[in-house]
């Protein structure tokens, strides 16, 4: 499944500060549909280049970032089990900035 990945607010620092990832995620045997849970386990374990724990907390992402499915919120669309079809675009935008 073809999907963009964007990462800002300082996230794409722990993707060897890229912003933008044009990614192929391979369904899993018995998985018909990408829910965002398993998308972020896969991002957890192919993008995230160091300090996982800075991007996710258990099976989501941490309190602060700001998840967009298609500029859609996915507060609004059922969070972990909002499911990503081919070519959509998720960003992870950072909303915790040192000051």
């Amino acid at each position: 499944m073809q999907l963009t990945l964007e990462f800002g607010g300082g996230l794409e620092l722990l993707c060897d500060s890229v912003k933008i990832h044009k990614v192929n995620v391979d369904l899993q045997g018995a998985e018909e549909k990408l829910s965002m849970k398993l998308l972020l386990s896969w991002v957890r374990t192919n993008l995230i280049k160091e300090r996982p724990e800075m991007f996710m907390k258990g099976d989501s992402v941490r309190p602060g970032v700001l998840v967009l499915v298609n500029d859609c919120d996915w507060e609004l669309t059922g969070q972990l089990d909002t499911t990503v079809e081919e070519k959509d675009v998720v960003v992870f935008i950072s909303t915790l900035h040192g000051g």
